[in-house]
């Protein structure tokens, strides 16, 4: 079978089936991207059309009507740009020559200064919407291409990594059989990096039980590998024939600690933090600092941390699930309302660790070489379309300590000194439980600034050890 696919010669219905959808969202971005652009000056068609409307407002009965739309129309549409392009610069207020002039010109200027501002107030907010409107566009298309993207790579992923092995599934088969299991199917994956995870669908002999974990035992002993259940299958495996996926092993393992304060010693925080599995052997750590602080703050950090957790637990690459969030969060809203949104992936397989920041703070890695500091100079999620998210992979070895914190710890601080003094706090420490650890900075912190906290304070601490 695999050779068959390396030649080409076997191509899935369903993988070409996610390449017409990926097309189609292609497609659709495209569409998005050909529409009208945004433009940040009146053309003269809205002039003229600004002009008629001034017009057909004040001059209708005008005694001047004749002479000033028909022998000197160009001479009043003139001075109806010039009124639009003073308040363009200086605003309703106008200046005193364009009064003086328009005085001198009209006999019923103050009412077609007041009519012409009011024009231009209308259309010049209608320009503001469409650039909005143009922004939130090309937000869309940019995820939808990227969206494209991860499905056409999932699909070749996924028919890519399964592996046919007859004599590996008999061998399951008579091992199952052995405990009482029987066995209707199998499907076999292996990822790029050579690791094994297995769909088998098995029930027990009538009127027993079988512990899902002995099949794990004699799965991993047909395999060669040690392979777990996926977390939240069902312990115990029944009558009637169930799917149960099983893992294999990480090399790596990671125990977290936290530890917080709210401005003023309040209880309500603005800041937000996320721990959580992921598909593919992962853990995520996100913290995110709202806007402020107290409880609008904490219902904005807390929407962008749910919204990251939804994402990052259906399979979305974490650069992807930022970008789809701050989309959503800059399209559906008229006022800018921001969070930070600090990151950390960790593989359990590589022992890596996937840091990206969108206007967070700076992030240490205490090691047996030192305490490296990962510093962040974006915006924050919720500000702009086109959000620049900073990213870097660390290789993480065991013992090492993976240290966030927000801006409220390190403005705790002397200015110019923080980032020294807290790298100091960390590496000057032999603390090894994450819990112990992130207490121990948010008191230090404190008990250096000896004031009262002015700004939401939260530590977050993760070691990470090779599995025994």
């Amino acid at each position: 079978m695999s050779e068959i696919k390396e030649k080409g010669l076997f191509i899935n219905p369903y993988v070409i089936q996610m390449d017409r959808f990926a097309d189609s969202l292609r497609h659709l971005s495209e569409t998005f991207l050909s529409l009208e652009e945004y433009h940040q000056t009146f053309t003269r068609e809205e002039l003229e059309d600004m002009f008629i409307k001034v017009s057909e407002r004040v001059c209708l009965n005008c005694e001047k009507k004749e002479w000033c739309l028909k022998e000197n129309r160009d001479r009043t549409r003139q001075m109806v740009y010039e009124i639009l392009a003073t308040a363009e610069e200086y605003g309703a207020e106008m200046n005193i020559e364009v009064k003086r002039d328009l005085q001198k010109k009209c006999v019923m200027a103050p009412r077609f200064l007041r009519e012409t501002l009011e024009i231009f107030g209308v259309e010049k907010q209608r320009m503001v919407w469409n650039h909005k409107i143009i922004l939130n566009r090309r937000g869309c298309a940019v995820q939808m291409n990227a969206f494209a993207e991860m499905i056409q790579s999932a699909a070749r992923e996924l028919d890519a990594g399964i592996c046919m092995d007859d004599h590996l599934e008999k061998k399951v088969k008579a091992g199952m059989k052995r405990i009482g299991l029987k066995l209707l199917s199998s499907v076999f994956f292996l990822t790029k990096q050579g690791r094994y995870e297995v769909h088998l669908t098995l029930k027990a002999q009538r009127g027993q039980c079988v512990a899902s974990k002995e099949a794990a035992e004699v799965l991993s002993s047909c395999i060669g590998r040690g392979m777990l259940l996926l977390k939240g299958e069902r312990p115990v495996i029944g009558e009637e024939y169930r799917t149960i996926v099983f893992m294999e092993g990480a090399g790596f393992h990671t125990l977290q600690g936290v530890a917080k304060i709210g401005k003023g010693c309040d209880k309500i925080s603005g800041d937000t933090f996320l721990m959580t599995e992921l598909p593919g052997g992962k853990e995520g750590i996100v913290l995110s600092d709202g806007m402020g602080s107290g409880e609008s703050a904490f219902k904005e950090s807390a929407m962008v941390v749910e919204l990251l957790e939804e994402l990052l637990g259906a399979g979305f690459p974490p650069e992807t699930a930022i970008r789809m969030m701050n989309t959503a969060l800059v399209a559906g809203r008229e006022e800018v309302r921001f969070s930070t949104v600090d990151m950390c992936i960790f593989d359990l397989y590589q022992g890596t660790c996937e840091i990206l920041k969108s206007g967070a703070s700076v992030t240490f890695i205490r090691s047996r070489g030192g305490v490296e500091k990962i510093s962040s100079a974006s915006l924050p999620v919720g500000v702009v379309q086109e959000l620049e998210i900073e990213k870097s992979v660390r290789q993480l070895e065991d013992g090492d300590f993976v240290v966030m914190v927000t801006d409220g710890v390190l403005d705790a601080l002397p200015v110019g000194e923080q980032e020294a003094m807290l790298g100091a706090l960390i590496g000057g420490t032999t603390i090894c439980n994450p819990e112990e650890l992130a207490h121990y900075i948010l008191e230090q912190v404190l008990e250096l600034s000896g004031e009262i906290p002015a700004d939401d304070m939260t530590v977050l601490a993760v070691g990470i050890w090779k599995a025994s």
